[in-house]
């Protein structure tokens, strides 16, 4: 695995999980502030973007977790907390996502945040042989197996996405 150093990779190696790094340029940004950086990795990759999954920090009651779905759709905040049991789920704020993972919002990754928050991937993961999710920060992605991803953040995967 290449020296780049974020917790996200220092985990994967770590742990031995077959993973591949691909870094790429940051394309520059609109002005008015709104970023799809997911779609933006896909397109500087040359990767569809149904392998490319964003990971979002969710206020479920009163914890944060982490939502992990394809850039392609958008999470479905009432099937995410079913899932965790709870009544009522919010996209937290970027400040509090970046406190809580300790990366910035564009580059969060499912692995090796801050705080190890209860994580639910995508059910569309599992039928990839590989998916990529951020490497922990922009313009640097980490390709792996929906399982070795599954296995490493302790995931419920579950239905939690929508187009």
């Amino acid at each position: 695995m290449p020296n780049r150093s974020t917790p996200a990779l220092k985990v994967l190696e770590a742990s031995g999980v077959p993973a591949t790094v691909h870094e790429y340029e940051l394309p520059d940004r609109p002005a008015d502030g709104r970023h799809a950086y997911g779609r933006e990795a896909a397109a500087a990759l040359g990767i569809d973007e149904d392998r490319i999954f964003k990971t979002l920090v969710v206020r479920v009651d009163d914890q944060l977790v982490l939502a992990v779905v394809p850039v392609d759709g958008e999470v479905d905040l009432k099937a995410l907390a079913g899932v965790v049991g709870a009544r009522r789920a919010v996209l937290a704020d970027a400040a509090e996502a970046e406190r809580a993972t300790g990366y910035v919002v564009g580059g969060i990754s499912p692995i090796g945040g801050r705080r190890r928050l209860p994580t639910v991937v995508d059910v569309r993961a599992m039928e990839l042989d590989s998916m990529l999710v951020s490497a922990g920060r922009r313009g640097l992605q980490v390709e792996l197996a929906p399982g070795s991803l599954v296995a490493l953040t302790a995931a419920v995967v579950a239905g939690i996405s929508r187009r």
